[in-house]
């Protein structure tokens, strides 16, 4: 019998099955409600720091953020409107200014010569363009990228031509 359980003339195997059916594959947990409630305790304070950490790092005072404004100066006239900034808005375009955008993407549009394939699509977080509909302007702004449109600008600048 001892044949029978070496394996090409090496140690003898043991036989461990009555050991591996006495111990139960997945132990008990532990149920008792003090330790519990420890981990309890800790995950909230975790918690409540990163809220904390997150508010003050925000910079909110009494629920609001502090708004940084920059030193520019918002002209608007019937004329003209806009920031004379020429750093920042270096891109020019001249058209008919006409209300609707490409697929979601502008708020306005310049018609130029060309056809829609030249149109420049307008956006602005400082002018209201509306009041340019119909009239012949030129625009200064910064290209942003668009999905649909061939030409987006971000307008900072508009001059009436007519």
């Amino acid at each position: 019998m001892e044949e029978e359980n070496r394996v090409d003339n090496q140690l003898p195997i043991e036989n461990t099955t009555s050991e591996v059916e006495k111990k139960p594959l997945v132990g008990k947990f532990n149920t008792s409600g003090s330790k519990n409630l420890v981990m309890v305790i800790v995950a909230v304070v975790v918690v409540g720091f990163g809220v904390l950490t997150g508010w003050l790092l925000s910079g909110a005072q009494n629920g609001k953020t502090q708004e940084k404004v920059t030193g520019t100066n918002v002209t608007q006239t019937k004329k003209e409107a806009g920031i004379s900034d020429e750093k920042t808005f270096r891109d020019t375009a001249q058209g008919l200014m006409k209300e609707g955008g490409i697929n979601g993407e502008g708020t306005h549009h310049l018609e130029r010569d060309g056809g829609p394939s030249q149109y420049v699509y307008l956006t602005s977080s400082v002018i209201d363009l509306d009041s340019f509909v119909g009239k012949n302007v030129q625009v200064w702004g910064e290209t942003i990228k668009g999905a649909k449109a061939g030409w987006l600008m971000d307008v900072g600048k508009v001059k009436v031509l007519d």
